[in-house]
C-alpha cells in the first residue's frame, strides 16, 4: 500500500505482491493510515462509473485516445482513498502490475520512449543531460532544451530524434493531435517548427509555451487569461493550468483522435521531500484531481464512452539514502575530471550526474583511462551496475541496456547502488545519488525506479483485469497506433498490448526472464554485478540491476 504507514495493514488486491517480484522484503509490511480517510464518492467518480463502465454503453471501438502521464508515479501509491479516479480506471479496466521504464529511468529518456516506442539506441536520447561536442564542446546540454533541439535538428536535417514520434506518425496519416505538458519534455513529442497537413491543426503546449504561436489565443481562453504559474511544491497550479489548456482550450472546438497530458506531479514533490511524504501524497492527489477533470470534460462533450485512456508514468521513484560526489572521488584517485571542460585534452573525463546514474565521457575514448575508471569503480561502495562502450571485464556492454545510441557516446555508464530499505515515511527504496536534488530521486536500475504505473481503460480494453504480463513505456506508441488504425513504422521496439484488448484471445509470447552476471577481480577486491532482463516477443524490459565489491 501507499501513503503513510500506521499500525494497521490494509491490502488492495492488485497491489499485493507487486514489489515481491522485484524484492520480496519491499512488499512486506506496507501499512497506511491514509486508508482511514473516507473514500471520496464525488459525483465525478460516479458519473464516470455509470457513464463509461457499463458494458451496454461501450462501443466496439474507440474514437479517441487520451494518454495521461503522471510524472514519477509509482503503482503502489494507487488506492481508493488517495487516487479515486485512477483507482476507478484501474479496477474497471486493466492494471499492468509489471510495467517498466526504459533505462536510464529518467524523464527525457522515457518521455522519448513513450513518444517513439523505441529504446535510446534507436531514439538517440540516452539521458536528461548529455554531452555532444557538436552541440556544446565544453559541456553538457539538456536533451529537452529548445536551443539544443533546434540546433540538433539544424545540424542533422531534422533528425535530432533518430526516429519519428507518435505525433509525427499520426500527422502523416492525416490525424491532428493535441499535446499539453507542465514540463518541457513534451516538446520532444511534437517539435516541428514548420507545419503542413494535419500538423497545421495540431497544437503543443509545453511548460506554458504554445506551438504554433497562432494557437496562443485558444490556450489563453482555456486558461482564463492566467499566466503559467510559478513552480511550487506541490506543483498543483502548473498542472491545473496545463489541464485547462488542454481540456478547455485545445478541446474547445472538439476532441481530436489523440491527446496527451503530461503532469509534473508527483515527481516535483517527491524530489523535494521523498516518496510517501505529505507533500508527495498531496502531489499524487493533485494529479488524480486533474485526471478527474479530464474525465468530467470528456463526459460533458459526450465522447467519454468513445475514449480509451492510457494513464502511465515515465519512471518510478526512490529516496536518496546517501549522496556521493563522484567527481571529487575520481579527482583524489588521480583522474583529470570535470563537470565542464576548459579545453579538453585526450584522457580528460566529463562527469555527468543523473541522480541514480552517472555518465562518464572520456575524451578521444582513451582506452587506458577507461579501463582505470572501471577498475576504480569496481572497488567502490556506490556503484551498482557498470556499462562500458569498450569490452571491459566485470561490465556489461552499453547495448545490453540499449544505450548504444550512434549520436551520443559515453564511455562508461553507472547505475548507482540501491536497497529495498524504507525511508522515514515507510516507503521502500533507498538509492545512492549523484547530481540529484532534494531527498528523492530516480534514474537507477532499482525496481522502485524501473516500475512506473500503467492503467488502461475504455471501450477497447478488457474490464477488471490485473495483468501480470510484462509491459513497458515502449509499448505505448504501438498500442495507440493500433487503436487508431495507423500502421507503425519499421523501427519500433515496443509491442501492441494485445492481452489487454477486448476480443483478443491470442496470448502474448511467454515472458522469458534471465539474469546476467559479470565479475572481475582488482587488487584485494572481487566485483560482481547482475542485471535481470525480461523479454516478451521482441520487446525487451529491464527489471533491476545491482552490484557490490567485496574482499576476495
Amino acid at each position: 500500500m501507499a501513503c503513510r504507514y500506521a499500525k494497521t495493514r490494509v491490502t488492495v488486491p492488485f497491489q499485493a505482491g507487486w514489489f515481491a517480484s522485484a524484492r520480496r522484503s519491499a512488499d512486506d509490511g506496507w501499512k497506511s493510515s491514509m486508508m482511514k480517510r473516507p473514500i471520496r464518492r464525488a459525483g465525478l467518480w460516479l458519473t464516470f462509473v455509470l457513464a463509461v463502465l457499463q458494458p451496454s454503453l461501450l462501443p466496439a471501438t474507440s474514437e479517441h485516445v487520451v494518454v495521461v502521464v503522471w510524472d514519477g508515479m509509482r503503482p503502489d501509491f494507487v488506492s481508493p482513498s488517495l487516487t479515486p479516479n485512477l483507482y476507478a480506471l484501474a479496477t474497471n479496466g486493466v492494471f499492468f502490475k509489471r510495467h517498466h521504464a526504459l533505462y536510464i529511468s529518467s524523464t527525457e529518456v522515457n518521455g522519448t520512449g513513450i513518444a517513439t516506442g523505441c529504446h535510446p539506441e534507436h531514439s538517440g536520447i540516452i539521458a536528461n543531460v548529455d554531452y555532444r561536442p557538436e552541440l556544446g564542446w565544453l559541456g553538457t546540454n539538456p536533451t529537452e532544451g529548445l536551443d539544443n533541439i533546434r540546433r540538433g535538428d539544424q545540424l542533422s536535417a531534422g533528425r535530432y530524434l533518430l526516429v519519428p514520434t507518435l505525433a509525427e506518425i499520426l500527422h502523416q496519416a492525416g490525424i491532428p493531435t493535441a499535446i499539453a505538458g507542465s514540463k518541457q519534455v513534451v516538446f520532444l513529442h511534437d517539435r516541428a517548427r514548420l507545419r503542413t497537413g494535419a500538423a497545421t491543426n495540431s497544437v503543443l503546449v509545453y511548460a506554458g509555451n504554445v506551438l504554433p504561436r497562432a494557437a496562443a489565443e485558444t490556450v489563453r481562453k482555456g486558461t482564463e487569461d492566467k499566466e503559467f504559474p510559478a513552480s511550487a511544491i506541490p506543483n498543483r497550479e502548473r498542472d491545473q493550468w496545463t489541464t485547462k489548456a488542454l481540456a478547455k482550450g485545445l478541446w474547445h472546438n472538439g476532441v481530436p483522435k489523440f491527446s496527451l497530458l503530461w503532469l509534473s506531479e508527483p515527481d516535483a514533490s517527491q524530489h523535494a521531500s521523498a516518496p510517501g511524504s505529505s507533500n508527495a501524497l498531496a502531489g499524487v492527489e493533485s494529479s488524480d484531481k486533474q485526471l478527474g477533470e479530464i474525465v468530467k470534460i470528456l463526459g460533458e462533450k459526450h465522447v467519454l464512452d468513445k475514449t480509451d485512456f492510457l494513464i502511465t508514468a515515465d519512471h518510478g521513484f526512490s529516496t536518496v539514502g546517501r549522496q556521493v560526489d563522484v567527481l571529487e572521488l575520481l579527482k583524489r584517485a588521480g583522474f583529470k575530471v570535470f563537470r565542464r571542460f576548459e579545453d579538453p585534452e585526450r584522457g580528460d573525463v566529463l562527469v555527468v550526474g543523473l541522480g541514480g546514474s552517472i555518465c562518464l565521457y572520456v575524451v578521444e575514448h582513451d582506452e587506458a583511462v577507461t579501463r582505470r575508471l572501471v577498475a576504480f569503480l569496481q572497488t567502490t561502495d556506490f556503484a551498482g551496475v557498470i556499462f562500458s562502450r569498450m569490452p571491459t571485464p566485470g561490465t556489461f556492454p552499453l547495448e545490453t541496456v540499449r544505450l548504444n545510441a550512434p549520436n551520443v557516446e559515453p564511455d562508461v555508464v553507472v547505475s548507482l547502488r540501491w536497497s529495498a530499505d524504507r525511508n522515514e515515511h515507510g516507503a521502500p527504496g533507498l538509492l545512492v545519488s549523484e547530481g540529484g536534488k532534494g531527498t528523492g530521486t530516480h534514474g537507477s536500475l532499482s525496481p522502485f525506479d524501473m516500475r512506473p504505473n500503467l492503467v488502461a481503460c475504455g471501450p477497447s480494453f478488457k474490464r477488471g483485469v490485473v495483468s501480470a504480463v510484462p509491459t513497458g513505456n515502449i509499448d505505448i506508441t504501438p498500442t495507440v497506433l493500433h487503436l487508431l488504425g495507423v500502421k507503425q513504422p519499421p523501427v519500433m521496439d515496443g509491442r501492441v498490448l494485445q492481452e489487454a484488448l477486448v476480443g483478443s484471445e491470442v496470448p502474448p509470447s511467454e515472458p522469458q526472464t534471465k539474469s546476467l552476471e559479470a565479475t572481475a577481480e582488482s587488487g584485494l577486491f572481487r566485483w560482481r554485478q547482475t542485471l535481470k532482463v525480461t523479454q516478451v516477443g521482441q520487446a525487451v524490459y529491464f527489471d533491476e540491476g545491482n552490484g557490490a565489491a567485496e574482499i576476495r
